[in-house]
């Protein structure tokens, strides 16, 4: 593949470096970057991929959470949830080993080979309940709150762990991060009210 121009490289750099230094192949190609271009940068090791069609420039900083932006990036009507939603509000101790994403029960669950992705289908009322915007590196990644979170790890505690959720859920309190007005809100959307109760009131 022939080099690009000096000026086609810098004026693609400059492009990915008004996105925090990551985009989409698609994004890249209509801000502007001619497509050979974008794979001679990829080639060359001037952009590094961290997830199919998910680009990094390499002289810019790596985003604080790279596997969340790269998920959230090839998945933009998921919401980061459970163990990936407790790392963004930094509760608990425990570290995802992959990206924990909701999506609603009738939307296939993108195909994405790394970072490794665990899906979550929840209702429409419950996928909507509790959503918010954290930049992330400047990055806005949708994530649920912290009450939503919690609430959640107990209706998944199947999947995540009955000792997650009661830690989040301690923390949370012990913190007042959260109040148990806000965490039974969102238990009675997830119905787990009465899964949670007992755990809240010894708490109080």
């Amino acid at each position: 593949m022939p080099r690009p121009s000096d000026q086609a490289i810098e004026v693609a750099a400059r492009i990915f470096e008004r996105h925090e230094g990551v985009m989409r192949t698609s994004e890249a190609l209509a801000a502007g970057v001619h497509p050979r271009t974008l794979y001679w940068m990829r080639d060359h090791g001037l952009l590094e991929t961290l997830s199919r069609g998910v680009y990094h420039l390499t002289s810019h900083a790596l985003p604080a959470k790279p596997d969340l932006t790269a998920v959230m990036r090839r998945t933009p009507k998921a919401v980061l949830c459970l163990l990936s939603a407790l790392d963004i509000h930094e509760i608990g101790t425990h570290v995802p080993a992959e990206v924990h994403i909701a999506l609603s029960r009738d939307v296939r669950p993108p195909r994405i080979d790394y970072p490794r992705i665990r899906v979550f289908h929840m209702s429409a009322a419950a996928l909507a309940a509790g959503v918010e915007e954290r930049p992330v590196a400047g990055i806005p990644l949708r994530v649920f709150c912290i009450a939503k979170t919690v609430a959640d790890c107990f209706k998944y505690r199947g999947s995540v762990g009955q000792d997650v959720a009661i830690e989040a859920l301690q923390e949370v309190v012990r913190d007042r991060r959260a109040t148990p007005g806000e965490i039974m809100r969102y238990a009675k959307v997830d119905r787990v009210e009465n899964v949670i109760r007992p755990y809240l009131q010894a708490l109080l």
